[in-house]
Order: structure tokens, then sequence, then C-alpha cells
């Protein structure tokens, strides 16, 4: 496979050496470069003999002397150097198979490549691989890979993801574990499918591949109004997420004991739908699962309470409005109402957003979208600024779910809006009207 370079970074190892744009890169010290992962293992020798096609096509050699680690210098037509992986189960519980028509396309694409998982922290399911695949990343010792999971029964597995490898894939996961590959695991839990005895399964066989598997993250599958046709599922009530906690408490507690760690965990919003306390910082050991919505809470918590012993009231007299999902509304009104004991000219109202874009089911913070906000914020007195939760942005933080962007949300409420990330922090200031970082005071 040959990859053709798009761009030559200027005094880089590879312009030195005299490789050019159009021309065609096919392997490093006699390794074939079909992606990216092969490109950035491979490039970090100090001394690299390059096999290349000209722009005529005709092959070619360099050899290029570097600094270990350093950059080569070339740059590609996509940042895979190759097509994203499509996912092709048909799960169950899919969230793209809900989504509502007419949104942007990226939104319906199905992710499922493992380049993703060890670059950003995607989850991928394993169907997509095979045994060459699982080698290159054991001979490359990649870590970690973070997999979805669903249950560790194979037959279960495969009626939930529609798809014949999803059984047999599940032997790449213990490979990987067998290895030394360091490995997150999630389980989107649906009710009556696998949970109960079947969690209790997973979890037991997940425990077996310590300390190769760091985390197993437990999440309530979330529904959309757009499941005409689909299999039929249904949302969590409070005593059934209390089960779930309970089950894997069990595990986690037993598992703490012996090993030093809880490896397995609830999701936030399970805590929020069984009407439970967030645990304390201390219960998420590492935070492995932030991501996953896994302490989030908890770590926003203990961040903003450090965040308050460095501050002190200088006469703050401010009047702001806080937007968020339905599912976290109540404890940020506790976590605000600490800092307004601190800061008693402080006044902020928080504003549950109910989902109508995809559904009442639909209760978390990220998947608000700016047509909800508009719709039920307008016309409300929202003080001198509106704050909302950054992951109701896209990662480039510029368009909602529903392609507005802040400033439509801005002219249509006639109010600045302030995004703030989760991060103690960063979110008192936001609540005080701190543009500065304290940190150069």
């Amino acid at each position: 496979m040959a990859v053709q370079i798009m761009a030559v970074a200027p005094g880089s190892p590879a312009d030195r050496a005299g490789i050019r744009s159009g021309e065609s890169l096919l392997a490093i010290n006699q390794n074939p470069i079909e992606d990216i992962l092969d490109y950035q293992f491979y490039m970090t020798d100090e001394k690299l003999k390059i096999d290349l096609l000209d722009t005529d096509g005709a092959p070619r050699h360099v050899v290029v002397c570097k600094g270990e680690y350093e950059e080569l210098g070339l740059e590609f037509e996509s940042y895979l150097m190759d097509k994203q992986h499509h996912c092709k189960n048909k799960c169950i519980f899919c969230f793209v198979d809900q989504m509502p028509p007419g949104m942007r396309e990226t939104l319906y694409f199905k992710d499922d490549d493992a380049r993703l998982s060890f670059l950003f922290g995607n989850y991928i399911t394993l169907t997509n691989m095979e045994q060459k695949d699982i080698d290159r990343i054991v001979k490359m010792h990649i870590s970690p890979v973070n997999i979805s999971v669903h249950t560790m029964n194979p037959a279960l597995r495969q009626k939930m993801m529609r798809n014949p490898k999803a059984a047999s894939s599940l032997d790449y996961l213990r490979q990987l574990a067998a290895a030394g590959i360091k490995i997150n695991t999630q389980l989107v839990l649906c009710p009556g499918m696998n949970d109960g005895a079947e969690l209790v399964r997973s979890l037991k066989e997940l425990g077996a591949l310590y300390p190769s598997v760091e985390s197993i993250a437990a999440v309530p599958v979330g529904l959309t109004k757009y499941r005409d046709g689909l299999f039929p599922l249904r949302p969590y009530t409070k005593e059934e997420a209390r089960q779930v906690i309970q089950t894997i408490h069990a595990f986690s507690d037993d598992f703490l004991k012996r090993e030093g760690v809880r490896l397995a965990y609830p999701a936030d919003e399970f805590f929020l739908k069984a009407e439970l306390p967030i645990p304390d910082d201390e219960y998420y050991g590492e935070y492995n699962q932030l991501e996953n919505g896994v302490g989030l809470l908890s770590l926003l918590r203990q961040e903003l309470s450090d965040a308050l012993e460095e501050w002190e009231d200088d006469g703050v007299c401010r009047r702001i409005s806080l937007a968020t999902g339905e599912a976290p509304a109540d404890f940020l009104r506790g976590e605000i109402h600490k800092v307004k004991q601190r800061f008693p000219g402080l006044d902020c109202t928080v504003y549950a957003i109910h989902n109508d874009y995809f559904g009442e089911n639909i209760t978390v913070a990220g998947l608000v979208t700016a047509t909800d906000l508009i719709r039920q914020l307008k016309g409300k007195d929202l003080g001198e600024e509106l704050l909302i939760p950054g992951v109701m942005l896209r990662h480039e933080q510029d368009k909602f779910l529903d392609d507005w962007t802040i400033a439509d949300v801005q002219h249509a409420l006639g109010v600045p809006v302030r995004t703030v990330d989760n991060d103690g922090m960063q979110f008192l200031l936001a609540l005080l009207g701190v543009e500065e970082d304290p940190a150069v005071w």
C-alpha cells in the first residue's frame, strides 16, 4: 500500500532528506506503512530507511537521521492515512440508529476504529478486527485499549450486537489481557438483558483479567423518542438503577478488599436515576472512566471544594443563570448553594432543560440542543450571563448537536453565553465572573 505525502514540514528531518510532497510512502525500515499507527511506531528510530515512490511512480530510497521520537515531518490527506473504519454491528441499543432526521451527516457515522481508541480514547467492540490487528497491538504494545464489552456471555453478546463476530471477538479481549495490554471496558446495560445475573457474570470474568483490565464502567442505555421499528427497550426505573448499583458494589467492595481497587463503577447517571448520593472523590481511584461519565460529578465537586479554599469574597455582586440537563440539575443546585454561602452576593438560577429534541428519556447535559435551550429560556430573565456545560458543544466547541452556534443562542436569548468545562476551578471562576487565570494573580 502506498500512502501519498501531501506536505513536508519545512526544516523537518524528511525535508532535510529531500522527501517531497506528491511522493508516496511505502515502508520504513522495511516495515510496510498502512496507517497512522504504523507510521508513528516505526518513525521513532534515529536512523530510518524510507521506501518511496516518486511523483512519476518510480521507487526510490532515502535514509533519514533524526532524534529519537523526533517527528519525521510528513503530512497526509487524513490523520488516519486511510478511511475511518465503519462499525459492522447492529446493536439493539445503538444511539446512532435513534438519531432524529436532518442532522449533520457526520453524526450518523458509526465508528468502530481501533486506531481512534488508541489515539483519542474511543471505545471499540473488536468485531472489526482480525488476528493480525491483535498481533500488531501486542507487537507495538499499545495501551490502553478501550473496549465496549456489554456482556461476557458470547451468545448474549451476539444477540445484543447482531454480529456473528461479537461472540468470537471476546477471545481477542483475552489475548490482549494475556499480553499485558491495559484495557478499560464498558458495559451498556439494558434492563432485563445484560444486568442481573448476566452482569454478575461479566464482572466476574472481567475481574479475572485484572490487572490488564484496569476498569469496568456500567452505563445505562440511552433511549430517544426515535425508536420506531427498533428492538423494544425501556429505560431503568429508580429501583432497577439501585439494583444495578448494589450488584456492582457487591463485586467492587470485595475486589477492593482483595486487590486494593474497586475496578467496577456505575456511571453517574445510575446514581442520579437511583436518587442516591454521588460517591466521594476517593471512591473513584484514578478516575479511569471520566469519558464514560463515571466520576465526573464527584471530581467537579472535589475540585470546586478545593477552589473555594483559594478564594475570598471581595464583594461579589452578580446575577446569572445556568442551563443543564435534567439529570444533573439538582446536583449542580446543591454545589452552587455551597458557593453562595461563601459568596452571598451571587445569585444563580439553575434551569433544567427538558429534552424535547431527543425525547424525555434523555436527561444528560451533553445531549441538550440549542433548539431546546432557546425554546425553554426565551423570555426569561437570565441575568447578566448564561452558563452552559461545554459538553453541549461538539469537540471543536463551535456548534450544538442541532448545528446552532453560541452566537445564535446569544442572539435569540439576548444574553452572553459562557461555556464551562467539567473543571471545578473553571466553574467557580465562571460563577464569579472572573476572566483571568488565578495562577497569574
